[in-house]
């Protein structure tokens, strides 16, 4: 399953932004920096989109941002929050869609029984330190990072 998706993503991506422009007005997803106690991040890399990229997803009908952020950071990386994680910021996110909106949580309590294992959206993930991040890492990640690390203003949009 893990190998078809990669080649679907081009077809699925399209499709699924048509629906989510049908079935809802506005569209809200998180990402969120899950901060271990020595500032490192975790980052995954998913099977349909290139780089390292935060953990996160599209926040659900009757589903709140704080919800949202802890269902993502289960699935995605199999991190238990101890406590919610922060609202760092809410972007406008128009490079998918002008109406997507993406709100930025930060989680610094927080354990990982087990490493996560791929699965048919997560290829990998893993624990980098913010100056030494890999080369494949996204230019919203780095930028995101900065602002957390207030290298930088935090930016209206995504």
């Amino acid at each position: 399953m893990t190998a078809v998706l990669p080649k679907l993503g081009p077809f699925l991506k399209p499709l699924l932004r048509r629906y989510w422009l049908v079935s809802r007005g506005m569209t809200l997803g998180v990402r969120c920096a899950a901060l271990d106690e020595q500032d490192r991040i975790i980052l995954v890399k998913h099977t349909y989109v290139p780089g390292w990229h935060l953990l996160g997803g599209g926040v659900e009908i009757g589903e709140t941002i704080y919800d949202a952020a802890g269902k993502e950071l289960r699935e995605e990386a199999n991190v238990i929050l101890h406590k919610p994680p922060a609202l760092f910021q809410v972007y406008y996110n128009g490079n998918a869609y002008r109406r997507d909106h993406i709100a930025l949580m930060v989680a610094r309590h927080w354990h990982q029984p087990t490493p996560p294992t791929p699965s048919a959206e997560i290829a990998e993930a893993g624990l980098f330190d913010p100056d030494e991040l890999p080369a494949e890492t996204t230019a919203a990640t780095r930028r995101r990072l900065d602002e957390i690390f207030g290298r930088r203003d935090p930016a209206a949009k995504w």
